[in-house]
């Protein structure tokens, strides 16, 4: 990327990336077909890579990671069954309530008293509780967990921690469903492969437009059993696109730069450590995603405007994120135009 002194430096979302000549070059040279009738030869080895990094028996190419969500929570659930999710997870706060209007679910947070994105074991037994409900009470079915955790700054789940949350649910018999958008970011923080994080699961999502650059996409992994119903849900929902191997052409070039996360983790905590020098209150960043604290949310997002940086507000405080198409020198940048004013 072209650095310049006058360029607004776009921090508000990992999804403002735009494809790059590489990824331009794979859609234009994708091989495409029917992927309604008879499937798209580019989708279909999407979708077995994908699988393949999830540890995972199959995968579900779909347009948003929202609709991957809402394919593997309308599975799960039936109507009324309650689900369990940590406080700000992206199923409950930023999926416009489809986990309960169209999937069906009751919703029930847990506090994050294990750390930044997690509940502790006992706080999910507890919120289980006991088996064996009277047919009038609330049955709880599922469990949904998020990594990394955006609300939280981008928060990782260590597998440990990860192992302990499902074999809890597993015990209450509750399935799990892993929402890794940002999955690919917890395992190049971890220096694990990506299906060390998903153990246990019984079907993960993992976004293909946010770090890793594609202009959209993500994928629903599970079963064979659990891919197939999910196809049926995904076209009930509008998501069956004919020649999307053009789209998953970026994902396979996506997935291609895993490991050029950590540079946006490296210049998260390059930001995260300037803003503290000038003053700033910042949560340190574990991925990257920067949370800062601030006395005034819509001046202080305005003024950062009128300096050409733009950000975005996240659960009361202002939300950085770093991402492939910001340099090192923008951040310096970044830095520079705060301080001077």
């Amino acid at each position: 990327m072209t650095f310049s002194a006058n360029a607004t430096i776009d921090l508000r979302s990992d999804t403002v990336t735009l494809p790059d000549d590489r990824m331009r070059a794979a859609m234009a040279a994708a091989e495409v077909g029917d992927n309604v009738l008879d499937a798209d030869p580019t989708v279909r080895a999407l979708e077995e890579r994908a699988a393949e990094l999830l540890s995972a028996p199959a995968a579900l190419w779909v347009p948003t990671g929202t609709m991957a969500n809402l394919v593997a929570l309308t599975v799960h659930l039936r109507r009324g069954d309650r689900f369990l999710a940590t406080e700000g997870a992206h199923v409950l706060a930023n999926e416009l309530g489809s986990a309960a209007w169209l999937a069906g679910g009751m919703p029930h947070a847990l506090p994050h008293d294990a750390g930044p994105g997690r509940p502790t074991p006992g706080t999910l037994a507890a919120a289980i509780g006991a088996r064996g409900a009277a047919y009038y009470q609330l049955h709880t079915t599922l469990l949904c967990l998020e990594n990394t955790h955006n609300a939280a700054g981008g928060a990782v789940t260590p597998p440990h921690e990860h192992a302990r949350l499902v074999a809890t649910a597993r015990e209450a018999g509750l399935k799990v469903h892993l929402d890794g958008a940002r999955l690919w970011n917890a395992a190049v923080a971890l220096d694990l492969p990506p299906g060390a994080l998903t153990v246990g699961a019984d079907t993960v999502s993992a976004c293909l437009s946010k770090g890793l650059g594609a202009p959209a996409g993500s994928v629903v992994a599970g079963t064979a059993e659990f891919v197939e119903e999910g196809r049926r849900v995904r076209q009930m929902l509008g998501g069956g696109m004919r020649q999307a191997g053009v789209l998953a052409a970026a994902g396979l070039a996506g997935l291609d730069r895993i490991d050029e996360l950590d540079t946006d983790h490296v210049n998260a905590r390059r930001l995260a450590d300037g803003l503290a020098e000038l003053g700033w209150t910042v949560v340190p960043p574990q991925t990257n995603i920067v949370l800062a604290e601030v006395a005034d949310m819509e001046l202080t997002l305005a003024r950062l405007r009128t300096l050409g940086v733009l950000a975005g507000p996240m659960g009361g405080r202002v939300r950085f994120v770093t991402h492939r198409d910001t340099t090192t020198a923008d951040i310096d940048e970044t830095l520079l135009r705060i301080s001077d004013n």
